[in-house]
């Protein structure tokens, strides 16, 4: 069953909403702890390193270097999980249209026009 135009408009004036309040979860600053790609890479490969001199060591029974192998790995993972602290990262905010300053929330004018709708019927 189709929507009818003004269940359309409320349907598109949701999502607007949505989209904007999404947008603002998704650009909210977490306190400059984010992941960065350099630690990430370099961690990588700290493990990748320490999984292959784990696997020389336990291969031919070396105890010191699969011990040395894992730490290295234990090391990489650590690195890779560890967020940046470099001020280098700049936040751009989008240009956004001002919201208009209404009094009642998204919610309350959500409740009133379906009261409304309730009383037409």
């Amino acid at each position: 069953m189709p929507l009818s135009e003004q269940e359309q408009r409320l349907l598109d004036e949701m999502e607007r909403h949505l989209m904007r309040n999404d947008a603002d979860v998704v650009s909210a600053p977490r306190d400059g702890r984010t992941l960065s790609y350099r630690n990430i890479v370099y961690g990588t490969i700290l493990v990748l390193l320490g999984l292959g001199g784990l696997i020389v060591g336990v291969s031919q029974q070396l105890i010191v270097v699969g011990v040395i192998g894992f730490v290295v790995m234990l090391g990489g993972v650590l690195l890779a999980v560890t967020p940046g602290r470099g001020p280098g990262k700049v936040r751009v905010e989008p240009d956004r249209p001002a919201k208009p300053q209404n009094s009642s929330s998204f919610m309350d004018r959500m409740n009133d026009r379906w009261d409304k709708r309730q009383e037409e019927r």
